[in-house]
């Protein structure tokens, strides 16, 4: 019975030491807020950016990005892209930025696969914008046809 108070009581000292290490050396990471930070520096502001460039071609209407609460499993952000007229507003096409647990985000939308845009550790916006320009463009195309 002695060796099993030993090793109880090397347990309670690991964790302890574990606990002590992270409240003062470690900093904990909120994963669905770093994901919102990223969705809100990196997409909206694309979105947003790209909304003023092409605002006599197609509109781009941006979700607001839900609250912590209702997004904590997989935070995300929708918007829609169709041409300029209100009778081609039923012909919208929905996408979805969505950020897995692993840090990695990806578009995808009904009828395609979804593209990978990077992790949410890279703050840099060039894989989105690069996927955006050519939602954009087909979605003029189909205004034009």
């Amino acid at each position: 019975m002695s060796k099993f108070k030993e090793a109880l009581e090397r347990g309670k000292k690991a964790h302890r030491r574990q606990d002590e290490s992270a409240d003062g050396h470690t900093p904990k990471v909120d994963f669905g807020a770093q994901a919102r930070d990223w969705l809100t520096e990196v997409v909206v502001a694309s979105l947003e950016a790209a909304k003023a460039d092409v605002a006599g071609e197609v509109i781009i209407d941006i979700e607001p990005i839900p609250r912590p609460e209702d997004s904590a499993v997989a935070p995300s952000v929708e918007f829609r892209i169709y041409g300029n007229g209100a009778v081609e507003k039923n012909h919208a096409r929905a996408f979805k930025v969505s950020v897995s647990i692993s840090g990695e985000a990806s578009v995808s939308a009904p009828g395609m696969v979804a593209e990978d845009i990077g992790n949410i550790g890279d703050k840099s916006d060039q894989r989105f914008r690069q996927l955006l320009a050519r939602l954009i463009e087909d979605a003029a195309r189909d205004r034009r046809s």
